[in-house]
């Protein structure tokens, strides 16, 4: 039983945001492991289930660069309970379903549901703790994003070897009512006076544009490049949102305020986080593919050595306020890039017939060094972000996050297609080999740029620390 002294503090919106947050992360990666079960079922191929993740992804393109406005304008507690609830009906649904169309009506709804979680949720968590304390509460908002999709190949093969492919989505269900009823009951109303008229305009361009642009960047490597319909979203978004971008420039309060990347901070550190989700979601596409196609690993066995990464980055979650400490907030978002860029290319070098314990070490490494830079980085962002901003930048960061891991497995996939026609067999190592040196390019842009802004780093943890220590004073 939780304690009331816990659910009466702020602790429990921590908590329900790592439940919610941990179901919805789980769901992204432990539905691949099921979909040629689920073909299998419903008497269609794998590649016929492709929509069950598009539609999802374009469900969650399509709400989350409203869902800042839409937590300001109605209050992030009922936009939050809302999102949960409608993401656990449609789980529920999901595993009822019996034709396929159903199922990706069912998954674009599960997007709609999850897309907002993540901004709604992290305004909700800046917004309850100070400057001061948000170093130790990033160490916890970073372990469900973290864990859960090395978790879902594991989760994934377990249930279809113990139960039936119905369970992947029904998991998700005691986790979403347990988030919602102590959300109903704990969570404080958090609404913003100020949030100006519907923004009608910049609402039509934008929820047709990133969706658009997103389909074009997730399915282009699968679907060619050169086809109709990657084409034909691809300029139909890029136009659709360069224009919102104007519009938005020009809009007293528009749906998604771009202006806020005038602040030196949140638009330096958000392009550092950019480029290394990038590079990070990159390295989890392709390690899994390498290891099943090239060593002969099943999915459950990938997804076993994949996890060893998310062990790396619970590590750091415990030991980066020592890190911070001793060496502050840009150095160890400096070496965290160094390390981890490291490690991409000596695996780039070993390749998927190194000793399993090697790359098992630099999994763990890269959990270990990236974790460190990408805490560090998440509660740096919103240093100069007030209040009654929370909400749009954290829709900002966590739009142009989607887009970078979006491009980056996007030009990953592409790359392994065409080293691939060139090869003489899926076993062959080396077009793995230069994808995941491609993959380090990401991490190497973000420690280029990170020594290139130290001087806003090193400021922005200065202020922080001011802030420490009116805090400790005050107290």
């Amino acid at each position: 039983m939780i304690g009331s002294q816990f659910l009466h503090s702020r602790k429990v919106v921590c908590f329900i945001y790592i439940l919610a947050m941990f179901m919805a992360s789980l769901d992204g990666t432990i539905v691949y492991v099921a979909l040629p079960t689920i073909g299998e079922d419903l008497g269609v191929s794998s590649a016929d289930l492709s929509g069950v993740t598009v539609w999802y992804l374009v469900g969650v393109a399509a709400i989350l660069p409203i869902a800042g406005w839409l937590g300001d304008r109605f209050g992030s507690k009922k936009i939050f309970l809302s999102a949960l609830s409608l993401f656990t009906i449609a789980s529920i649904i999901c595993g009822l379903v019996q034709t396929v169309g159903l199922l990706n009506i069912a998954r674009f709804i599960q997007g709609l549901g999850g897309g907002m979680l993540a901004p709604i949720g992290m305004a909700m968590i800046f917004r309850t703790f100070s400057v001061e304390e948000r170093p130790k509460v990033s160490r916890s908002l970073v372990l469900p994003i973290a864990i859960a999709p090395a978790l879902g190949p594991v989760v994934g093969g377990l249930i279809l070897e113990i139960l039936s492919w119905q369970w992947i989505f029904f998991i998700n269900v005691p986790i979403g009512v347990i988030a919602i009823v102590i959300g109903m009951f704990y969570l404080t109303e958090q609404q913003v006076e100020s949030v100006g008229k519907m923004d009608w305009k910049g609402f039509v361009l934008i929820v047709i544009g990133y969706p658009l642009l997103m389909f074009s960047l997730t399915q282009g490597s699968s679907r060619g490049w050169t086809s109709i319909e990657i084409l034909s979203s691809a300029i139909c978004g890029l136009l659709l949102v360069s224009v919102f971008i104007l519009h938005a420039i020009n809009k007293e309060k528009p749906i998604m305020d771009v202006k806020l990347l005038s602040e030196s901070t949140f638009r330096k550190v958000s392009i550092l986080s950019f480029f290394a989700v990038g590079g990070l979601q990159s390295l989890l596409f392709i390690f899994p593919i390498m290891y099943q196609q090239a060593v002969g690993a099943t999915a459950l066995e990938s997804g076993i050595v994949v996890f060893i990464e998310a062990i790396g980055l619970m590590l750091a979650s415990r030991i980066i306020p020592i890190s911070l400490k001793k060496l502050g907030v840009y150095r160890v978002i400096l070496f965290g890039f160094l390390g981890a860029c490291i490690c991409f290319i000596i695996m780039s070098i070993v390749g998927p017939f190194a000793n399993p314990w090697v790359l098992r070490i630099l999994l763990f490494t890269i959990g270990l060094t990236l974790g460190h830079s990408v805490i560090a980085m998440q509660y740096t962002t919103f240093t100069n972000i007030t209040s009654e901003n929370m909400s749009k930048a954290t829709t900002l960061f966590n739009v142009q996050n989607r887009l970078g891991a979006a491009i980056g497995i996007s030009m990953i996939a592409s790359l392994l297609i065409v080293l691939q026609d060139g090869a003489e067999s899926i076993m062959n190592p080396i077009p793995y080999q230069i994808s995941i040196f491609v993959a380090a390019l990401f991490l190497a842009i973000s420690f280029i740029l990170t020594f290139k802004n130290r001087h806003i780093i090193k400021r922005s943890d200065k202020q922080s620390n001011r802030d420490t220590i009116k805090g400790e004073k005050a107290g």
